[in-house]
């Protein structure tokens, strides 16, 4: 598909990084970066694409890092099938709530509401439930083996984040050039008008919710793995819900890369306020929202609508061609 073919380029050439610099630093940042991202495209396909707006996606995230850890330690189950196990519990927490807020005619500001209060609600239930260790969280038993998703050095969990990463771009891409995909998009722009040309638009929205869920507890049951401790407030807390909304719409909401170009950004923003005023406690969200407010006013369509537009101006129209009639 001729649609794919930037995808490669970008997944070869992020391939190739540990190959350039084995630095940790560097290797640690891209991991949050491409965690952001994944997070961020799973709220790009039900908000970027669909216009439906979730202020609670830590709920699918935590969901998926929650099941992962928990299978493995109170259960002694297979880290990768845990990992997958988690997707599935995300994807369907995702059906669950967007099926209770959909068929209650739920829209706007009412379901970016309705998500933030269920995660919330699951927080609450993380930080006092027995299973999860409640307070004191769940800790992963440090085992350095690959069947244990586990690895001698950060290079490995590169590797593999960045492969659910652009496995995340490649679906996303489908989507954009599916049928589903232009149901999303009518819906989004007016959705009683896509009502009444016959698309189901509550079958849409939940389709797309189950898939952004799925996505996002990817990126929760990776975060498991990589730190080998989660509780309440890391698993549900809003910091996830905050980056994985403010990626696309910094990058380009609706569009394929612009959770990945609104994760660096982001990201390279956290290091550089840390480097100029230290863990500052706030400082960091002072910083989002005013980059948020800059590119709302701005660049509306994010980083990727920019990079359009001076690439629009850059390229020469082509030539009219002159078509003679012969009589």
């Amino acid at each position: 598909m001729k649609g794919l073919a930037p995808i490669a380029t970008v997944a070869v050439l992020l391939a190739l990084v540990p190959f350039i610099t084995a630095s940790n630093a560097v290797l640690n940042f891209l991991v949050m970066a491409f965690l952001i991202a994944l997070a961020g495209q799973g709220w790009n396909i039900l908000g970027g694409y669909g216009g439906q707006y979730s202020f609670g996606h830590a709920a699918f995230f935590g969901t998926g890092t929650y099941v992962t850890a928990v299978l493995q330690v109170r259960y002694g189950m297979n880290a990768w099938l845990c990992f997958a196990l988690g997707i599935a519990g995300g994807a369907l927490v995702g059906a669950v709530i967007g099926g209770l807020s959909f068929r209650s005619g739920l829209r706007g500001s009412y379901f970016a509401l309705v998500t933030l209060a269920f995660a919330e609600v699951l927080r609450i239930v993380a930080s006092v439930a027995p299973i999860t260790g409640a307070g004191v969280g769940t800790l992963i038993k440090l085992d350095l083996r690959p069947e244990a998703f586990q690895f001698q050095s950060r290079a490995p969990f590169y590797w593999v984040l960045l492969a659910l990463l652009v496995v995340s771009l490649i679906l996303t891409r489908i989507i954009e050039d599916s049928r589903f995909g232009a149901y999303l998009v009518a819906l989004r722009e007016n959705e009683d008008a896509a009502k009444a040309l016959g698309v189901d638009t509550t079958l849409v929205k939940l389709g797309a919710m189950t898939i952004s869920a799925a996505i996002t507890a990817a990126a929760g049951g990776f975060y498991a793995q990589y730190f080998l401790f989660v509780d309440a407030g890391i698993a549900y807390g809003p910091w996830i819900s905050v980056e994985a909304l403010l990626a696309p719409i910094i990058g380009g909401v609706g569009t394929v890369f612009g959770p990945l170009l609104g994760a660096l950004v982001i990201r390279t923003l956290g290091e550089l306020t840390k480097i100029v005023a230290g863990d500052a406690p706030g400082l960091d969200l002072v910083i989002y929202g005013s980059v948020l407010v800059a590119v709302v006013a701005f660049a509306p369509r994010g980083i990727a609508g920019l990079i359009e537009r001076v690439r629009g101006r850059l390229t020469p129209p082509a030539a009219p061609s002159l078509e003679r009639s012969h009589g």
